[in-house]
């Protein structure tokens, strides 16, 4: 759980101040839009091929190299004046993210085999995990948006101080990989081994995402939330801007209703285990997940004329409302991707999922944008509900996981994550 706090602290401390930093250093909306842009771009590109490392090397190094790009990443935020710099910073930023897209989950559940036997009930555990990390992006949000007020300017910067900060949080976190997490254990191999085993371990994961029925709609279900996670990310910022009066005091707002999120977030991921014994198994608690997910978009759709508090109070519920089914069904189909892949598999078909998440975004971003400038937000809204909800029949009638392997399931040395 501490891993997964301290993997999620860091850009969550940057969050609420990257763009008005850009800005401020005199970058216009396009090459910012370009800087997020290349970030996405070198998180997909390097997904699988990092996944596949992962299973091959052990998940520590991995997660320790993540860490270290993470520190790379904001430190160099911190200090850029100039485009290429933050360009830089960016791709820092999305190596570490498709760096630490499976390790972890994939390191609790092989541990916990080895523990407790392939029959171990993963979910307590994935719902911790998943509580840890929303609540880290609310702490870290909140005390990103409030630090430029606390920071002197004679000091440095103000709004240079969160990426900073978050370093300082990324290095702490190496400290804690390199020296506390221990490594279930694995056979040492050479570099050429590693490079030569990477493609196939890529290759047979792939195949293994795109041929299993329950994978293969597990990648859609992922790729349907990506949609919708962008369509927030997206528009919301701006229409809070709209109802608070000016874009400052609609930045501020925002930080607050991401924090309010990811406290709902926190909860989501915490009520997903009752969630899936109320309603008689992963599949359907996650089904349960996903109609409030559709239901909250379509309220902010609905809500979309609204304007001054009103406005704020009901895009806020609907925003929490969302963020909690959204993180039951994660959970949910985390577990489900766990249940049905070997040890040998697991980092590489968590990265698959991550990378069908991240690719609904990039489809996001190419459509509603356009859809939002032309017809409305309330357009652009509905056409996310709608894919979210469609995507609740992949879950009907759920194909049976294969169960993992004992492979790599080794007994863990004694140590804490």
């Amino acid at each position: 759980m501490l891993v997964s706090f301290l993997t999620w602290l860091p850009p969550g401390i940057m969050m609420a101040t990257m763009v008005l930093l850009m800005t401020e250093r005199g970058l216009g909306l396009a090459r910012i839009g370009l800087v997020v842009t290349v970030f996405s771009v070198v998180t997909v590109s390097l997904e699988l091929p990092t996944g596949g490392l992962a299973d091959v090397v052990g998940r520590r190094m991995v997660l320790a190299a993540s860490a270290a790009f993470t520190v790379a990443g904001l430190a160099l935020m911190s200090v850029s004046t100039t485009f290429w710099m933050f360009l830089l910073s960016g791709v820092c930023k999305g190596v570490a993210r498709a760096l630490s897209s499976g390790p972890a989950t994939s390191w609790y559940v092989d541990t916990l085999h080895g523990v407790e036997g392939h029959g171990a009930d993963l979910r307590p555990g994935l719902a911790r995990g998943g509580t840890m990390e929303s609540v880290a992006l609310c702490v870290g949000v909140l005390a990103g948006g409030a630090l430029p007020l606390l920071v002197p300017p004679s000091l440095m910067l103000p709004l240079a101080a969160p990426p900073l900060v978050g370093a300082m949080a990324a290095l702490v976190l190496l400290i804690v990989v390199v020296f506390a997490l221990p490594e279930p254990a694995h056979e040492r191999r050479s570099l050429a081994g590693v490079l030569r085993e990477v493609p196939a371990t890529v290759a047979g994961g792939v195949r293994l995402a795109l041929g299993g029925a329950m994978l293969r709609r597990l990648m859609l279900a992922a790729a349907a939330s990506g949609v919708v996670l962008t369509s927030i990310e997206l528009l919301t910022p701006g229409r809070l801007a709209e109802l608070a009066g000016t874009a400052e005091e609609g930045s501020l707002v925002y930080a607050v209703v991401a924090a309010l999120g990811f406290a709902g977030s926190a909860l989501g991921s915490a009520l997903a285990p009752r969630a899936a014994r109320l309603a008689g198994g992963s599949a359907r608690g996650a089904i349960a997940g996903t109609v409030l997910t559709a239901l909250s978009v379509g309220a902010l759709a609905g809500t979309a004329g609204l304007s001054g508090l009103p406005g704020m109070v009901s895009a806020g519920l609907a925003y929490v409302c969302l963020f909690v089914g959204g993180a039951v069904t994660a959970v949910l189909c985390l577990e489900l991707t766990h249940n049905a892949v070997t040890a040998a598999e697991r980092t590489t078909v968590t990265s698959t999922s991550s990378l069908a998440l991240q690719s609904g975004g990039i489809a996001a971003n190419l459509t509603l944008g356009s859809v939002a400038a032309q017809a409305g937000l309330a357009a652009a809204w509905s056409v996310a509900a709608v894919v979210m909800l469609t995507s609740v029949l992949l879950f009907v009638r759920m194909p049976a996981p294969t169960g993992s392997s004992p492979a790599r399931a080794l007994p863990a040395r004694s140590g804490s994550g």
